[in-house]
């Protein structure tokens, strides 16, 4: 297989060779919790905001998801998906759809839908001179009130969404996922250490659920 310029292999979780592009983001902890904090098995999910694939993958390796539509607005890595996908063998499992997730009108809803979002406002923190980097950080392509929208719009009734988000934006995202009929019901903080503050929330939410929320343990 051949790589393009400022593109790496690099062997990941579940037998996966990821092809990465290092001016984008790369693979984290964010991918790998989201992907473990996904239970139960699935006929057909999408993916909002696909990046390379990562979580996609990790997904359907584990047998969590049967087929996955990977949502993502940079052309470049739509392309990726594809390409991570073939080479993995996924190609008849995983399918990228290059478009922005504020204009996506899914086909068909499906039972899961899940995401690794923008964490940062588009006028907060440093803004990444790189555009890859400063779409996957920034609310510039899409807030969270837009993938939560997204989301719902992709689900069944009673269908489940998932997410990795930022502690310190936790009422953004309660707030979005109300307002796009996903109610919240599981909810784990993330800590590096007994003696940290949490790093990262990860929730799971149904859609047209009701009221009544497990926070479990860290």
């Amino acid at each position: 297989m051949k790589l393009k310029m400022n593109e790496r292999l690099d062997y990941v979780n579940d037998d996966i060779e990821l092809i990465q592009n290092t001016d984008g983001l790369t693979f984290g902890t964010d991918a790998l919790l989201l992907a473990g904090y996904i239970n139960g098995k699935y006929k057909r999910g999408v993916e909002l905001g696909g990046g390379t694939g990562i979580i996609s993958m990790l997904l359907l390796a584990r047998g969590k998801i049967e087929k996955i539509d990977c949502v993502e607005i940079q052309d470049e890595f739509a392309e990726l998906i594809g390409r991570n996908a073939e080479h993995n063998r996924f190609e008849d499992r995983l399918f990228p759809i290059c478009k922005d997730i504020r204009e996506y009108q899914p086909e068909k809803e499906c039972e899961i839908a899940f995401t690794n979002p923008p964490y940062m406002k588009a006028t907060s923190g440093k803004s990444n001179l790189n555009d890859k980097k400063n779409l996957a950080r920034h609310e510039v392509a899409g807030t969270i009130y837009d993938f939560c929208k997204a989301g719902g719009k992709a689900l069944k009734y009673g269908g489940s969404f998932a997410v990795v988000y930022r502690p310190d934006r936790l009422i953004d995202l309660i707030d979005a996922m109300r307002k796009a009929g996903l109610e919240p019901k599981r909810m784990t903080y993330v800590h590096a250490n007994a003696a940290s503050e949490p790093s990262m929330v990860l929730i799971e939410a149904k859609k047209g659920g009701k009221c009544g929320l497990k926070l479990t343990r860290p």
